[in-house]
């Protein structure tokens, strides 16, 4: 297995070193593409701020870099990727190894078929880590995230690591991966409740006695946010200020870029009138956190299948998303192998994912570059992935429901049951 692994992982990073080296344009080409890349996730911003930066400037002052301060100084200590790359692109190589290896850790727990409060009964039916692994490292739409050099590679990468920490019951290194996935992207703060929840089922399986919930949980809840606190707090040193919070968070929240994305948000605050964009901002939030408690508490004995089901509704709601989002999704979807006989949509869903990932790109080209089309060709195609990806988290939310009732009442076990 040692040496399978290292195979994998050598290939992997081959193949994206190749591509760097061999096609230099490559990375500008997909760092310029509202697919890959977002306002808040950009290379190209990434480097606008760090040219600030390094000239005593605010990163901030420009109105066009919108992420994390931290980055900066992680990125300065790097060769100018202008002119040496090679730094910059084993960097990403190297955070996509560590979130495969986060992965695997994932798949090895055995949390996604077995919890402390639920066995499936078809608990046979798993890929082996290093599959699992194989399918996110060679996912197109994770190499694609590569080669932009797109900081989601980073957020996905503290995801993937506060899912295996939870998923081991490390709990100091969970809070600390969680906090940083958080600082980074703002929404991951969302998985702090089901993965709360999974790393004390993990805890309290191998404790004799199990710890008190809520003393659990208000001890892990404040942990996140003294290290959320403390890292807001170095940003406000590095910057001087804390202006990075509205041009950060603030952008996030308010929405003031209205570049194009796969997402549904910009189009719809495009024709939005002024006077109603306040009441629809609370309204998309409230709907993208409203998922959270919902599943938390109905799928309370699977909270590693709710912290993953929790990125596919980002992937689709959140205000920026892109293909690494979707990526990050897809790849853990096959941790619950065991679902995958009971989901009625399967085919339907991927036709749809590879239709939307090829008339994507023609469809931007249409209106942007050939001018014979116009905004609701793009807007369009976005539409029809997000159906994709919605069709499998519905599906396979409804695969968990069918699996936690054939274990509740094995008598309906292959039969036809609604839910009313």
């Amino acid at each position: 297995m040692d040496r399978q692994k290292v195979l994998l992982f050598g290939a992997a990073a081959a193949v994206r070193l190749l591509l760097f080296t061999a096609f230099p344009s490559l990375p500008h080409l997909l760092a310029g593409r509202v697919e890959v890349s977002t306002p808040v996730t950009s290379f190209k911003r990434l480097q606008e701020g760090l040219f600030l930066y390094t000239h005593n400037v605010s990163p901030y002052d420009g109105g066009v870099y919108h992420q994390a301060p931290l980055l900066l100084p992680l990125f300065s200590l790097l060769p100018n990727p202008s002119y040496y790359p090679f730094a910059t692109n084993v960097l990403f190589t190297v955070v996509d190894l560590l979130g495969a290896q986060a992965l695997m850790q994932i798949a090895d727990s055995g949390q996604s078929v077995k919890t402390r409060l639920f066995e499936s009964s078809r608990k046979e039916l798993r890929w082996s880590s290093l599959a699992m692994a194989a399918g996110f490292l060679f996912n197109p739409f994770t190499i694609a995230t590569c080669i932009a050099r797109s900081t989601s590679a980073l957020t996905n990468l503290f995801i993937l690591a506060a899912m295996a920490k939870a998923s081991q019951g490390a709990s100091i290194t969970f809070v600390f991966a969680i906090a940083i996935a958080s600082y980074l992207s703002m929404h991951p703060v969302l998985l702090f409740p089901p993965l709360l929840l999974l790393c004390y089922h993990v805890r309290a399986s191998k404790s004799a006695s199990a710890p008190s919930l809520l003393s659990f949980a208000i001890g892990h809840a404040g942990a996140l946010a003294s290290t959320c606190g403390g890292l807001l707090y170095v940003s406000a040193l590095l910057t001087g200020s804390w202006e990075f919070m509205r041009a950060t968070y603030g952008v996030r929240l308010l929405l003031p870029d209205l570049t194009p994305n796969v997402g549904l948000w910009w189009y719809f605050f495009t024709e939005m009138f002024d006077s109603f964009r306040e009441f629809f901002l609370g309204v998309f939030w409230l709907h993208v956190a409203s998922y959270m408690p919902g599943l938390t508490i109905r799928l309370r004995k699977q909270p590693l299948f709710v912290a993953v089901t929790l990125t596919g509704v980002f992937a689709v709601f959140t205000p920026y998303p892109s293909i690494a989002d979707a990526a990050l999704y897809l790849s853990l979807v096959p941790l619950f192998r065991h679902l995958f006989p009971l989901m009625r949509y399967t085919f339907l869903a991927s036709a749809t994912i590879l239709y939307a990932s090829f008339l994507g790109p023609a469809f931007y080209y249409l209106w942007i570059y050939a001018g014979s089309g116009n905004a609701n060709f793009f807007y369009a195609i976005t539409l029809v992935w997000s159906l994709g990806l919605s069709v499998i988290v519905g599906d396979s939310l409804y695969a968990a429901l069918r699996d936690e009732l054939d274990v509740e009442r094995p008598e309906l076990k292959g039969k036809e049951v609604k839910r009313i």
